[in-house]
């Protein structure tokens, strides 16, 4: 029964993945709002609200790509759909979002060229690498060595300083 047709005529399944996600919805509730306790079903509005205005800026957005004969929306179209259904009061916070997006967009591209921007070959990075590992693999064998003749100076030197043992003797 949980999969019957709803309004829309998309079965409740459906509609689930339509839906932005409930924990990122009450999580966004509890920072605007911490001092107030939200009811279960006004949590549900919430969310169907935020959904629907989606789908309907969504779909805007989509038919003036269309309208310009693009095949991709971007943000431009976005923002006109703002403007188009009357939200054009939002438009400068959503333009500071925009360009927000962007600087972080920008920063990740520059930290993964990173590597590409010091100049020195992979091949040449992986040699370096590979001496360190080497290095590393011949300090440990050392740390290694010595601790075994310190173990073994210590065993000779127990043995050396214990009384004898005069198991020999049967008198």
């Amino acid at each position: 029964m949980s999969n019957q047709n709803n309004a829309s005529g998309l079965t409740n399944t459906e509609d689930d993945e339509l839906t932005l996600p409930r924990a990122s919805i009450n999580k966004m509730i509890k920072e605007l709002v911490p001092s107030v306790r939200i009811a279960n079903e006004a949590r549900e509005l919430i969310l169907n609200c935020c959904t629907e205005f989606i789908h309907l800026l969504s779909s805007e957005a989509n038919e003036i790509c269309n309208q310009l004969h693009k095949k991709t929306i971007n943000a431009e179209h976005v923002l006109m759909a703002l403007e188009k259904l009357g939200f054009g009061d939002y438009q400068t916070e959503a333009e500071a979002v925009l360009k927000d997006c962007k600087a972080v967009a920008a920063k990740r591209r520059r930290q993964s060229t990173r590597l590409e921007n010091l100049g020195i070959p992979e091949e040449e990075l992986l040699r370096q690498q590979q001496e360190l590992f080497a290095k590393a693999r011949q300090e440990q064998a050392f740390a290694e060595q010595q601790q075994w003749e310190q173990l073994q100076a210590a065993a000779q030197q127990a043995q050396a300083s214990a009384p004898p043992n005069n198991d020999d003797d049967y008198e």
